[in-house]
């Protein structure tokens, strides 16, 4: 027998929200519902940035250091900075520094943050308006790289899709399913809850970085 050949799968919002409601052994009979489920589901995209990392929300930027400025605002999407390097020359003059995170005491601490350099150090502000602040300040044109956990988008049109990684489709359902029980089908909940959390533990064991790692104990003399 033939196969289909083709492996693109998706649903849109609409569709989510059918199976979710499905789940909770009901049919959609009104707007409300769906403007209901469609809240409930960027709730749930919230939830998950709370989660840890999502790897398909990883993505590059860069931000074009000014001589004397040492803060920076990120774009207002970005959850957090995971990793950071300054960036000098071009083509094959380029080079990249890694440069250290700070906490916010350690931040503060810091006697004069005006003071002008190759920045070795960043730290993030996590607030509405994302911030990143660099240290020493820079004294010339850099380029700070980094890696940033963006926001997964809003759900948007019911015609939409969603901005999640295939694996976790199985899981969007079943937590949407299960926030929707809360409202309108209570007696379900508790078994929509643990189908939710184990589809989310399966999914978030896949969603990781499958590089090797290689551990040296350090050995005092």
């Amino acid at each position: 027998m033939a196969t289909s050949g083709t492996t693109a799968f998706d649903l849109s919002i609409d569709d989510l929200i059918e199976e979710a409601f499905e789940r909770c052994g009901m049919r959609m009979t009104a707007g409300y519902q769906m403007a209901s489920a469609r809240r409930s589901l960027n709730l749930l995209f919230l939830d998950w940035a709370n989660r840890g990392l999502n790897l398909w929300t990883i993505e590059q930027d860069t931000i074009s250091l000014v001589a004397g400025t040492a803060t920076y605002n990120l774009d207002s999407d970005t959850v957090n900075v995971l990793s950071a390097v300054i960036r000098t020359g071009t083509g094959a003059s380029q080079q990249d520094v890694r440069i250290d995170r700070i906490g916010r005491a350690e931040y503060l601490a810091l006697p004069n943050k005006n003071t002008q350099g190759r920045p070795s150090q960043f730290y993030v502000e996590r607030a509405n308006t994302p911030t990143v602040s660099v240290y020493p300040a820079a004294d010339t044109s850099y380029t700070l790289v980094f890696y940033k956990i963006r926001r997964i988008q809003d759900a948007g049109a019911y015609t939409n899709t969603s901005d999640v990684n295939f694996r976790f489709l199985p899981c969007l359902v079943s937590g949407l399913a299960y926030h929707l029980s809360m409202k309108y089908a209570p007696d379900r909940t508790p078994a929509l809850k643990q189908i939710y959390e184990e589809d989310f533990q399966r999914a978030a064991v896949e969603d990781r970085d499958t590089a090797g790692s290689h551990l040296v104990p350090a050995i005092g003399y």
